[in-house]
């Protein structure tokens, strides 16, 4: 199900500037009992996106009250929305968008998800390096080419998700979700100021660490640091935390931090 400007429809202006240029951001939740997990979080997201790319307009209210709609039309699923800067402007130019693009649809939720909280996660390091841009850094933003690569290249893998560094080599993220890994009493998660995606469940993972009193830290290091680690975790929205038993050689198999963050997520 698909809803545009709050209009059931799955039909966008080619004119539109997400299809020109992928100008506009978005986020993932998780619908539950027909509500939106953590609404205010995936809100702020979409805030703080649309902001970075210079976008006015938006009408927040009418957004957040179709997301809630479209929540209540199943149980449990997946809810995606999309904010784009609307038609207008020539060539690169946004001069001329008047009126944002509100886009929010909703799918099933992906059941291997059960499975892997159970069984936990393989990683496969990625050949696809992100390349470093500071200025869109930690956003959403909806130019996602080098995610369709990485899953692209997961997909002849086998793994569950895939390890992904930037072009300088240092850990970043994987292709759909976070990474935290502990060390002793330390827990690590990846610098995101040159590359990556600043996801909401990362967020409250930091939020409940800094509650528990968990010393965390974010580093820009290379992959050789999970080879000292004793636990590694991913998560976004939808897992929303994901053990990980085995990134190329190395095993793991402590649940230390999942079983302590886990029950909160």
């Amino acid at each position: 199900m698909v809803w545009i400007n709050g209009e059931r429809q799955d039909k966008l202006a080619v004119s539109d500037r997400a299809v020109q240029f992928g100008d506009g951001c978005f986020t993932t939740a998780r619908v539950r009992a027909g509500k939106v997990d953590w609404l205010p979080d995936h809100l702020l997201r979409l805030q703080q996106g649309a902001s970075r790319l210079l976008m006015d307009g938006v009408d927040w209210s009418a957004l957040e009250a179709e997301m809630i709609y479209a929540a209540q039309q199943q149980q449990d699923g997946v809810l995606k929305a999309v904010i784009t800067r609307g038609s207008g402007g020539r060539g690169y130019s946004a001069a001329g968008c008047q009126q944002p693009t509100r886009i929010v649809s909703l799918s099933d939720y992906p059941a291997h998800y059960h499975r892997l909280r159970a069984s936990g996660a393989r990683l496969a390091l990625s050949p696809v390096r992100l390349g470093q841009n500071p200025l869109l850094a930690g956003i959403k933003h909806l130019n996602r080419l080098e995610q369709v690569l990485i899953r692209t290249q997961l997909e002849q893998t086998g793994a569950d998700e895939a390890l992904v560094l930037d072009t300088a080599g240092r850990l970043v993220e994987c292709c759909a979700a976070n990474l935290f890994w502990r060390e002793g009493q330390q827990v690590f998660t990846p610098l995101l100021t040159q590359s990556g995606v600043n996801g909401t469940m990362r967020q409250r993972i930091i939020m409940l660490l800094e509650q528990q009193g968990i010393h965390w830290q974010e580093v820009s290091v290379e992959m050789s640091a999970l080879a000292q680690a004793d636990e590694v975790l991913i998560c976004n929205a939808l897992m929303p935390i994901l053990p990980v038993y085995q990134i190329e050689e190395w095993r793991y198999s402590s649940r230390l931090l999942f079983d302590l963050v886990s029950p909160h997520c």
